[in-house]
């Protein structure tokens, strides 16, 4: 019996996505479409770009994936701070710890594949 193997960063991804959503119908319903928008696109694109990681056709391509998720992931941060601030804009901390924990998770895989990446080129 074959078993897929669970890959942390994009399971953490698509919840943090389906989270993301709910968010946005909430930001719709109170009318505030241009943030619903924008924190729509950022906050899915992190898992889109993770999943796309997976089928990488070279390590490079991985780590380049794998940044703009990292950007993307720092462009939620951002229109979550937005909603944070703001008085009239809901604000759920849960996204926030959610969003920060894919980025530390991120950032170490960037370095253990950059790191994985020196160590073959040394060994040639």
């Amino acid at each position: 019996m074959w078993v897929e193997k669970r890959n942390v960063i994009v399971e953490m991804t698509l919840n943090f996505s389906i989270a993301i959503v709910r968010f946005a119908e909430e930001l719709e319903k109170r009318k505030k479409f241009v943030i619903a928008n924008q924190i729509l696109r950022s906050g899915t694109s992190i898992g889109a770009n993770v999943t796309e990681a997976q089928n990488a056709e070279s390590k490079k391509d991985f780590i380049h994936k794998m940044k703009i998720a990292t950007k993307e992931a720092s462009e939620t941060k951002y229109w979550l701070l937005i909603c944070e601030r703001s008085e009239s804009y809901p604000f759920d901390q849960k996204l926030m710890d959610m969003v920060e924990q894919i980025s530390k998770v991120l950032s170490r895989i960037l370095t253990t594949t950059k790191k994985n990446i020196l160590n073959a080129d040394n060994d040639s």
